[in-house]
This record gives structure tokens, C-alpha cells and sequence, in this order.
């Protein structure tokens, strides 16, 4: 198991309540578990099922996975469907965008883990903002930090790429292509935000644990951390006026809350809580955060509450007065982006199989479109289409198509909003990301279930929104490739080869490097363990997309 899930896991015990409790004694027509593979499968479904299915199974992303039937949702509930039923599912994945587990995990994992989901739903512990200050680590004073940097390397075009089951990130140099440092962060980290000139790095762990990365130093460190939830997601920094850098956000699924430090200690200040009353009417305990996003144009972070369908615009000019605005849209909120203006932003409600268009300036929602089954833009990627102006696009998690969309309401308010065009992809996926010195648009298709569709990225003309190639960046068994990122002047773009630890070679995992004009392999950066997502630092200070 992974030592920052034992972590957190020792803090669940300790704190003397039932999540790590198996439940009471069943029938011998029950489904039950050891104690230790209980705990062990718990481990699993909180690292690999619980972000699309949720904490308490009741489904988002994810189908409901309670034990009982569940007409409201459609569900059968999972004693119904059975173990091995259940077994197949979760080893060859479903054409809804699930992924097929039988490269990652174990004949004798799947097993448990369909065990496990037939079995009472264990209850999980809140967090305090006194629990999560006692979690505050400071490993170098503010006082101390360096004052210029204490290398000569172009930091600014350094990548930071999240190394998942490591629970670390590593820090590529984008000029030599040399592995810089590995860090110790939280595991499978999401997303990192940066500081309003880069130097700063915020993390957020799966685990909850907020680490604070100075690249400044020599080598790049942590120089302070937090936990501010037990499963979490996403970050982000203040950066509008004078409270610029003054603020660090993070979004918790379980508890499910957002927290706010502050950005130079990491000190937590405050804890609001998203529970509450869903755009149907109906309350939702399990609320969660899943994303979070400083506004350049305002004092105020976006806060996406995914199950209550609602973005939460947080005002932090007075953080002791928090003035929330609840803007209505879809659920189930996830991930998105800023139109280039970085007045609007566009957002996936993915279960409702939309994009969600809210004004930043107005605060309030300004179109919803309907797209493919589960969109999910990731970072996003915004260019200029021949016919439609402006426009953004995403592709989907559960089908194989990329939906384009124009957002210059003012120069073409006619297309604001409404889609411009689809293209058929192979297979779902779950990144796009283009640059203005590239012609292309790269999507992956993480997702899919078969290997020659997810170790392949497509490769989108903007003039014609056609697929013009198709790179097949690794033929590795079990590896999948994703999440592209360009270099600083856009003339390269990177992709992450996953190679599964469920291998037992997830450290075989690499950068592919590929000159973004004439699409030729330049260089593989090798010996990553399980590489995902990539931040490059110059092009994410600037909001390149």
C-alpha cells in the first residue's frame, strides 16, 4: 500500500471512528471479508472507484454502487448483479467510459474489491479545521526562502509531471529533458496550480495532503504541507489585485468542503462546508468539491459543487464575511477551463452530458450546451475556428467524439455557446490541450478498453476540425497514453506513457516528445513511475490553451 494512503488511513483510525470498522457479522448468505482484506479492499476502491462512484457509493460520474436497489437512480443495486458478474465488470471496464482494471489490479484485488462494494457501505469521518491545523507542517520558514534562484536552469520552462502511485511529482527541465527532482507529495496528486509568477506550486493529493513546491531551490522542495481532507481533488491561488498570492484554495470529496489558507505558511484559516440542496431540490450529503479555480477578473475563487450541480463563486476580499454567489447549472459538475478572454469559464456537468458557460464578471450562468455522453475537457484547449470564430472544445469520457463550441460572445454572439461541430474519435478519453504555434488539437482516449485505441493520441487540424493522424506513442503492455502539454514556444508537445503498477513495471513509465508542427518523435524521457498529468510552467502562468 501506498505510504501516504497508510497515512491517511492511520489518521481515520486514530480518529477512533467506524470507516475502518468492518461491518457487523453477516449471514453465511452475505458477502463478507476478513478484516484485512476488508481494509485492503477499502484502500482499493478509495484509490480507484471512489472519485466517479463517490465515498458513499451513491454514484456521480459513476453508477450507484449501494448494495440495494435503487429505483431513483436506475440502479439494481450490486448484490443483485453478484461477484462475478461484478468481477467482470471491474476486469474488462464498460463502454459508459469505465476503465478496465485487469491491467492495473490483481485477479485477487478484483475479487475483493467486488466483495467489498456487495457489502454495507462503512461511514466515514469528518475533519476539523483543528484536526487539519495539527496536520501543518512547515519545512522551510518563509524567512528562509531563497531570494533569486539557486540554480541555472529556465524554470520557467520546467515541467512538473504528477507521478501517481509514487505519490510524488517530478520536475522535468524542458530545455535539457533531464529529470531535475522527484518530490514527495501527496498520492496520485490531480492538479497543481501555480503562484502568479510560477515560482510556487501547490499540489493536492488524493489523499488530502497540500504540499507548497519553492522552484526556486536547489534542487526544487516542499517547503510546507496540510491536509485539508481525507479525499480531495483540486487547488488554486489567489491572484486578483492586492490579495494576489495571498490565498491558497483546496476542494475536499470527503468531508465534503473547500478550505482556504493562507498561501505564503499554508496555514488552514477556514473550513465552509458544501452540503446542501441540489439544483432539484433535493439535499445532498456527500456534496463534493471537484474543482476549484481562482477568477482573474474578480476577488474570487470558482468553486464546482460537483452533486449539487451549482458553481460557487467565493468572494475572498473578506474571507471573515464570505460572500458566496450559488450559480444553478447541471450536475455532475467536474473540470474545465477559461475561454481566452478569461472572463468566462466552461465547465463539464459530465453526467448530464453538458458544458456549463458561467460570466465571471456577471456571476451568473450564461449558456449550457448539450454535448456526448460524460464531456471532459481536463485542462481545455480554446483556438480560432475558419467558420465559428473563437471556440473551445471537449471530448468525452463515454464516447469516442470531440464537440466544439464558439465563446466570443462578443465578436460572435451568434455562435456563443452553441456547437460549431463534432468529430468521431475511437474511444473516450480524458485530455485535450492545443497551443497557438501548433496547427493541432491533441485528445487522447485514455479510456477506451482496447490497447491500440488508448496508447493512441489524435491528432485534430484547427482549419478543418478533421482528424489528419493518429500517434500510436506506445505499444507497452497495459500502458495507456494521455494528457498532452506543451513546451514553453509551443514548437514541442508532450504525452505521459501510464504504465500501470498493476504490471509491476510502473516504473517504466515516460515522456514522449514530438515536434508539434511536423508531429516526428523528438525524445522519450524514461524511468517515471506512472506519469500523468504535466504542467508546464510558463504556458499555465499565462493561460496558454
Amino acid at each position: 500500500m501506498n505510504r501516504f494512503v497508510r497515512a491517511t488511513s492511520s489518521l481515520w483510525m486514530a480518529a477512533g471512528l467506524a470507516f475502518f470498522a468492518v461491518p457487523g457479522t453477516a449471514s453465511a448468505a452475505e458477502p463478507t471479508l476478513s478484516e484485512t482484506d476488508f481494509n485492503e479492499a477499502k484502500t482499493l476502491f478509495f484509490q480507484r472507484c471512489a472519485g466517479c462512484h463517490g465515498v458513499l457509493r451513491k454514484g456521480a460520474t459513476g453508477k450507484s454502487l449501494e448494495p440495494e436497489a435503487n429505483k431513483a437512480k436506475k440502479s439494481k443495486g450490486t448484490l443483485a448483479l453478484g461477484q462475478k458478474k461484478l468481477e467482470r465488470i471491474i476486469a474488462l471496464g464498460t463502454e459508459g467510459g469505465m476503465n478496465n482494471f485487469d491491467t492495473i489490479l490483481t485477479e485477487d484485488e478484483i475479487k475483493k474489491l467486488a466483495t467489498f462494494i456487495q457489502m454495507p457501505v462503512p461511514e466515514p469521518p469528518e475533519m476539523s479545521l483543528a484536526e487539519m491545523k495539527k496536520t501543518h507542517k512547515v519545512f522551510v520558514k518563509p524567512s528562509d526562502y531563497p531570494k533569486k534562484p539557486m540554480h541555472n536552469r529556465n524554470w520557467q520552462n520546467f515541467f512538473l509531471v504528477i507521478l501517481r502511485d509514487a505519490g510524488k511529482v517530478g520536475i522535468i527541465d524542458g530545455d535539457t529533458k533531464e529529470v531535475v527532482t522527484k518530490v514527495d507529495t501527496g498520492y496520485a496528486v490531480h492538479v497543481m496550480k501555480e503562484s502568479s509568477d510560477g515560482r510556487f506550486w501547490y499540489t493536492q493529493g488524493r489523499d488530502g495532503r497540500m504540499t507548497k513546491i519553492d522552484l526556486w531551490m536547489d534542487p526544487p522542495q516542499v517547503v510546507a504541507e496540510t491536509q485539508v481532507a481525507y479525499d480531495a481533488r483540486d487547488v488554486a491561488v489567489s491572484r486578483f489585485g492586492k490579495w494576489k498570492d495571498k490565498y491558497v484554495i483546496g476542494g475536499g470529496y470527503w468531508p465534503p468542503h473547500f478550505v482556504i489558507l493562507d498561501a505564503l505558511t499554508m496555514e488552514p484559516l477556514k473550513v465552509v462546508s458544501t452540503r446542501g440542496v441540489n439544483v432539484d431540490g433535493e439535499f445532498v450529503n456527500e456534496a463534493r468539491v471537484a474543482a476549484v479555480y481562482d477568477t482573474p477578473k474578480a476577488p474570487s475563487f470558482l468553486v464546482a459543487v460537483k452533486e449539487l450541480g451549482q458553481m460557487w463563486q467565493v468572494d475572498y476580499s473578506d474571507i471573515d464575511n464570505l460572500r458566496i454567489e450559488q450559480i444553478d447549472t447541471n450536475k455532475f459538475l467536474h473540470d474545465g477551463f477559461f475561454d481566452p478572454t478569461l472572463r468566462y469559464f466552461q465547465i463539464a456537468a459530465n453526467a448530464s452530458n453538458r458544458m456549463e458557460f458561467v460570466d465571471t464578471v456577471t456571476r451568473k450562468s450564461v449558456g449550457s450546451l448539450k454535448t456526448g455522453k460524460k464531456p471532459h475537457p481536463g485542462p481545455g484547449a480554446n483556438w480560432v475556428d475558419p467558420k465559428c470564430g473563437p471556440v473551445g472544445a471537449t471530448m468525452h469520457i463515454a464516447e469516442g467524439k470531440l464537440t466544439t463550441w464558439g465563446n466570443d460572445p462578443k465578436g460572435h454572439p451568434d455562435q456563443a455557446w452553441k456547437k460549431c461541430y463534432d468529430t468521431p474519435l475511437d474511444g473516450g478519453g480524458l485530455f485535450i490541450r492545443t497551443h497557438p504555434n501548433s496547427p493541432y488539437v491533441f485528445i487522447d482516449q485514455a479510456l477506451f478498453p482496447e490497447e491500440d485505441v488508448h496508447q493512441s493520441i489524435k491528432v485534430v487540424d484547427k482549419k478543418t476540425g478533421k482528424v489528419v493522424k493518429t500517434l500510436r506513442i506506445t505499444e507497452h503492455p497495459g500502458a495507456k497514453g494521455l494528457h498532452a502539454e506543451f513546451n514553453k514556444d509551443g514548437t514541442e508537445v508532450w504525452f505521459s506513457v501510464w504504465a500501470t503498477q498493476g504490471k509491476k513495471d510502473w516504473k517504466n513509465g515516460e515522456i514522449v516528445i514530438y515536434d508539434s508542427k511536423t508531429l516526428k518523435e523528438i525524445k522519450r524521457i524514461k524511468g517515471l513511475e506512472t506519469p500523468t498529468g504535466k504542467f508546464n510552467v510558463y504556458n499555465r502562468v499565462n493561460h496558454v490553451t
